[in-house]
């Protein structure tokens, strides 16, 4: 399977599933559940979907354990909505990408905080 085309059946993939989380998954864990991203293996049999969720690692925990329990709906409305030859297993990831981000930008505001003070005690 060429780039190009896991490209684009990986942004069907997100579009199409955060479409059927919002009107079809009727799982109050998985609410506040955002798709951050989608990567398909080569070989088309594999969809790793990356997801973030609002409120404590409690939440974030039943979050992800309702996205594996409507994995199987999921599989087979995907199936159904873009015809393709075979319908990828689906593996849920937590996006640790967000809170990376939030420190770093927490890091580089400390960093600046204390060259403000250097500055001002030379």
């Amino acid at each position: 399977m060429g780039k190009k085309y896991q490209k684009r059946a990986a942004d069907l993939i997100q579009t199409h599933l955060t479409d059927l989380l919002q009107t079809q998954v009727n799982d109050p864990r998985v609410r506040m559940v955002t798709i951050t991203g989608v990567e398909i293996t080569p070989d088309a049999t594999r969809a790793h979907v990356y997801f973030t969720a609002l409120g404590d690692p409690e939440q974030q925990a039943a979050a992800a354990a309702g996205l594996q329990s409507a994995a199987g709906f999921l599989r087979r409305e995907l199936g159904q909505r873009l015809r393709l030859r075979h319908t990828p297993e689906l593996v849920f990831h937590w996006d640790t990408s967000i809170e990376r981000g939030e420190r770093i930008d927490s890091l580089l505001d400390r960093l600046r905080a204390e060259e403000g003070r250097n500055e001002g005690e030379a």
